[in-house]
């Protein structure tokens, strides 16, 4: 198993920082250009969302731990922000708390899509974590079939 933890302000600036990290740390799984392309979506999706959802409009710290066991990539984004009031309403797609700013209300359902496996939690006032994962061998498994 390997590991590693990032902490990083949540600055926009940060997040491609995060997603390149990410895609670096994912390579020894021997993903495909599509599959690290999801992964690094996701991430940006996630890490996007506690800069502005999150923290809005304010700065604190985004945590990043990244594992590899087996043929999947576990990946988990934490801040320390607003929280969200109702997890299940924010998974629907399209639901977006800042509609005038233009926000498409998909980051949660992008993930879910782009990922093995997906989940949030969330306390309000104590801040908000995503938990996805990516199972590269599945791909492996369907060309040997």
């Amino acid at each position: 198993m390997n590991r590693m933890i990032l902490k990083f302000l949540s600055r926009s600036e940060n997040e491609p920082f995060a997603r390149n990290a990410v895609a670096a740390f994912a390579l020894p799984l021997n993903p495909s250009l599509s599959e690290l392309s999801d992964v690094k979506t996701a991430v940006s999706e996630a890490v996007t969302n506690c800069i502005v959802h999150g923290y809005r409009g304010t700065e604190g710290w985004i945590t990043l731990e990244c594992t590899v066991e087996g043929s999947f990539l576990h990946i988990m984004i934490s801040d320390g922000g607003r929280g969200i009031e109702d997890v299940e309403r924010a998974l629907m797609p399209f639901y977006t708390t800042l509609p005038d700013e233009e926000r498409t209300g998909m980051g949660f359902t992008i993930m879910q899509t782009f990922m093995t496996n997906f989940s949030v939690q969330s306390r309000v006032g104590e801040g908000t974590t995503v938990r996805m994962s990516m199972d590269f061998g599945a791909r492996a498994e369907a060309n040997a079939q």
